[in-house]
């Protein structure tokens, strides 16, 4: 036996394999919560088909599942980057989960990135189900696909740090309720499934630099109206992104 060979090697792994483990994690962890699955998967499928077989809302034209689809699409990315996120992680925060990953190796943007990416994998998995029950609607997108990824990369950044920042600085119930009631308003209010051009002028410009406004329009614009690459909701997208991300990792509190 060679000398050394039980030698003990103390020290924290790569830094990228750290986030990947933990990722894997995350992606595991969300997929097992039931009550994060109703919210992430069943409550947008549900809504593509009620607002896509039923005139309840006005779209202003054109095939319903042709203005819905897009809008549902950026739901699902803020029900799992946004409000799925921010309630899982208030919890971990209380149960003290949060506070034995801050003793680890990882640091707090670590554990950010690989919550993002952890989302990133379950948006996969709801756009595919969500892409393919809009066809079976008659959805027929006008191509901009590319484009339609960078949106929804952006928006989950966007999201995933707004997230995180109420779950890392608010109490878990308090978070439990403002995630919730932010979801029910930007539903309605954020250009989802009601036309901005619904609201009052006044009213337009201020929803119209909010996340989801941003994401809807520009995914509308490429997968209804075939458009080239909204820059403007790319650049509100972006901003938001930093942001969050930003202060996330300035506010962030493990306990």
């Amino acid at each position: 036996m060679s000398a050394g060979t039980y030698t003990p090697a103390p020290g924290a792994a790569p830094l990228w394999r750290m986030i990947g483990a933990q990722a894997a994690l995350e992606t595991r962890m969300l997929l097992r919560n039931g009550e994060q699955l109703l919210l992430t998967v069943v409550i947008p499928t549900l809504l593509l088909v009620l607002f896509s077989t039923v005139d309840v809302v006005e779209t202003g034209g054109g095939s319903r599942v042709d203005f819905l689809t897009p809008g549902i699409l950026a739901l699902a990315v803020l029900s799992t980057a946004f409000t799925g996120q921010a309630i899982a992680t208030g919890f971990e925060r209380r149960y003290g989960v949060l506070k034995r990953l801050g003793v680890s190796p990882l640091p707090r943007w670590g554990l950010m990135a690989a919550k993002t990416c952890s989302v990133l994998a379950v948006e996969a998995l709801q756009v595919l189900l969500l892409v393919v029950v809009a066809l079976a609607l008659g959805w027929s997108p006008r191509g901009g696909l590319p484009g339609a990824a960078l949106l929804l990369v952006l928006g989950t950044a966007a999201f995933s740090g707004l997230g995180l920042l109420l779950a890392g600085t608010v109490r878990a119930e308090a978070t439990l309720a403002a995630a919730n009631l932010i979801f029910v308003l930007l539903l309605v209010g954020g250009g989802v499934i009601v036309p901005l051009e619904r609201f009052p002028e006044a009213v337009q410009s201020v929803l119209g630099v909010l996340p989801i406004a941003a994401l809807s329009d520009g995914l509308r614009a490429l997968l209804q109206h075939g458009t080239g690459v909204p820059w403007g909701d790319v650049v509100v997208l972006a901003g938001w992104a930093v942001a969050g991300l930003a202060a996330a990792a300035s506010f962030f509190k493990w306990e």
